[in-house]
């Protein structure tokens, strides 16, 4: 008599999980930021965002590297983008600076939140159809969601870093998280990382490049990220000039 094969328990080691708890955690600072932004704590909110920026840029690696990745994965870290750089970087932004201008800076939030979650929502439409952007592309379409949401924040930045500067008017910020709401769905090619590859000749100055940058943030941390956002703006505005220019294909 044909019995049937038992049924495989599916377990994994706990260092697969490793990837989502980062998720995990990312999502519970950017729930934490938001609670800190209505407490009025604007540093520690911007702090909490800015770690799960950083979680967020690990965790999909680290799946990949331990072989633990998976749909659930992949669609936990989508929701997690969208609540951190979505919901949690415009909600503080409001409480920092726009409460009083009501209904306009309300508008300038949800224009940015909207923009982001049709960002995420094109993005998973593109890797689950057949025409997959390829691992070797150098840009990204659009400005990413995480530096979507850093580069909303620069206006915090600045007044973290020079408190004596001149109020920023509430007005320029609107119309500041507008534009960059755009950009986030945008055709514009930005540059990604994810390409990127160091010479062996050259990995010895990246390495002192990387920890002068790491000593940078670690001390002069606002004004250190007011020149990458800066530099990052830069960038976007090279990906505008470039796609006027006609690409000639191989």
């Amino acid at each position: 008599m044909h019995h049937p094969p038992e049924k495989r328990k599916s377990e994994y080691a706990l260092i697969q999980l490793l990837p989502n708890m980062m998720t995990i955690a990312a999502i519970c600072a950017g729930l934490s930021a938001i609670r800190f932004g209505v407490q009025g704590n604007y540093t520690l909110a911007v702090q909490l965002i800015l770690a799960a920026a950083i979680l967020d840029g690990f965790d999909g690696r680290l799946a990949r590297i331990l072989r633990s990745d998976s749909k659930m994965g992949a669609e936990l870290d989508s929701l997690a983008d969208f609540l951190n750089f979505g919901v949690a970087s415009p909600l503080v932004i409001y409480y920092w600076a726009l409460q009083d201008m009501r209904g306009l800076g309300w508008l300038a939030v949800l224009v940015f939140s909207v923009c982001c979650v049709v960002r995420l929502a094109r993005f998973n439409v593109s890797t689950k159809s057949e025409q997959k952007v390829t691992a070797k592309s150098v840009y990204f379409e659009g400005v990413p969601s995480p530096a979507g949401a850093l580069l909303a924040m620069l206006p915090m930045f600045i007044s973290f870093a020079f408190a004596d500067a001149p109020v920023i008017p509430d007005i320029l910020i609107c119309l500041h998280m507008g534009v960059i709401g755009l950009l986030m769905i945008s055709h514009v090619p930005t540059w990604s990382l994810k390409a990127v590859k160091i010479s062996r000749e050259n990995v010895k100055y990246f390495l002192v490049g990387f920890a002068f940058a790491g000593a940078a943030v670690l001390i002069y941390a606002w004004i250190t990220l007011v020149i990458l956002c800066l530099g990052y703006a830069a960038m976007v505005a090279w990906g505008l000039v470039k796609k006027k220019t006609p690409e000639t294909g191989a």
